[in-house]
């Protein structure tokens, strides 16, 4: 029977990977990998991590199973991080381990499907994944434009889709450092979402998948939050890939907000079996990790400090950019305003190639870029390319 699949296609993302590798030009630029970068261009494991993997290869007793929560201490620990001092909620929210951010969409998805939603409000552009995720769970994807032209939030987009949703239907929305576009709501428009949802029907599913690496801790959790206090049921997705560099180790965790504190057994039992189907339990190491950093208060200040690092460096690319003004067809100046790792560039996929094969810049053919890419020693040749391939 495996002789009736037809082939898919390749990931983009992993094609340009492979093709940047391939490129022996000493000045080529990759601006299409999602992953942080210094401006030496490497991607390296974080202090307060290395630390807290030592302690963990000395103390860690077992290897035996946990179950399809996961490491709870790990889950328990993010709470004050993400949700504030009364992230319990009055015992309305649960979590659970998952792995990777992207388990935690899928495992949203799955239980609210289960719960009844058969159909899901989406900005466009998003996350390519979401959109896969939806239409493999098999909820119908409806999408609203994110963005507007001038390179800020489509509020008024969003608050239709929220206001216009039915009983069976949810909305999801990046809680900060949105991907693709870097444009996320202000707090104003969070206002403005979290009361078209407490108004509403539809069920908030939020990804924070980048909290810190925005505005900082507190500023990148204020629309998620926001949204919290003023509805009754939402999920929750967390990434820790990003904000604790974890990538390869799936780090992440989901979280349920009931109605009623009686209502979190009967959706954590439903999360489980999910969980225990698709997973059985969520990799342990990463988490075990992170869990002893956030446990440990020198290990979490040295952490906190190693994000700002990394925050401060993005913003100063972004300023950089923005400072460059116009390159050829291309105003970069709102990329000031725009927050974590990526921006979308107006620019044609014949433009995009054009950059790869006469400039050796990577980046993916919907114009996205990873602004960790660039630094002091290559942001004039980025810009100068801009400007030859769009003028």
């Amino acid at each position: 029977m495996l002789d009736r699949l037809e082939p898919q296609a390749p990931d983009a993302l992993l094609a340009l990977i492979k093709l940047y590798a391939d490129d022996d030009r000493p000045d080529k630029i990759d601006l299409g990998v999602g992953v942080y970068r210094t401006g030496q261009g490497d991607t390296p494991v974080f202090t307060a991590i290395k630390q807290a993997e030592r302690r963990l290869v000395e103390e860690q007793e077992s290897k035996s199973y946990l179950g399809p929560e996961g490491d709870m201490g790990f889950v328990n620990a993010l709470v004050p991080h993400v949700f504030g001092s009364d992230g319990a909620m009055g015992g309305r929210l649960q979590g659970m381990q998952t792995p990777g951010g992207t388990g935690a969409v899928r495992l949203a998805v799955a239980v609210a499907q289960r719960a009844g939603v058969s159909r899901i409000h989406l900005g466009a552009p998003s996350w390519p994944n979401h959109a896969q995720i939806l239409a493999d769970v098999g909820v119908e994807t409806a999408t609203f434009d994110h963005a507007n032209p001038d390179g800020t939030a489509n509020a008024e987009a969003a608050l239709a889709a929220i206001r216009g949703a039915k009983d069976g239907e949810a909305v999801l929305l990046h809680g900060c450092c949105h991907n693709p576009t870097g444009i996320d709501y202000t707090p104003e428009e969070w206002d403005a979402i979290a009361d078209a949802f407490a108004g509403g029907a539809a069920l908030p599913i939020l990804d924070l998948a980048y909290q810190g690496l925005g505005h900082g801790m507190e500023e990148d959790a204020y629309g998620l939050r926001r949204v919290l206090e003023a509805v009754p049921e939402a999920l929750i997705a967390y990434s820790c890939d990003k904000n604790f560099g974890m990538y390869r180790d799936r780090v992440g965790a989901l979280y349920a907000l009931a109605g009623d504190a009686g209502q979190i057994d009967a959706i954590q039992s439903n999360l489980n079996a999910l969980a225990r189907a698709a997973w059985s339990m969520p990799p342990d190491h990463g988490g075990a990790a992170v869990r002893i950093v956030l446990r440990d208060a020198d290990l979490t200040a040295l952490w906190l400090d190693e994000l700002e690092t990394m925050r401060e460096r993005m913003r100063q690319v972004r300023r950089s950019l923005a400072d460059a003004g116009t390159a050829g067809a291309i105003d970069l100046t709102p990329l000031a305003h725009q927050n974590g790792l990526f921006s979308v560039l107006p620019v044609s996929k014949e433009q995009v190639e054009r950059l790869r094969t006469e400039h050796a810049i990577y980046m993916a053919g919907s114009g996205r870029i990873n602004v960790a890419g660039l630094h002091g020693g290559n942001i004039e040749k980025f810009v100068q390319a801009l400007a030859a391939v769009t003028g």
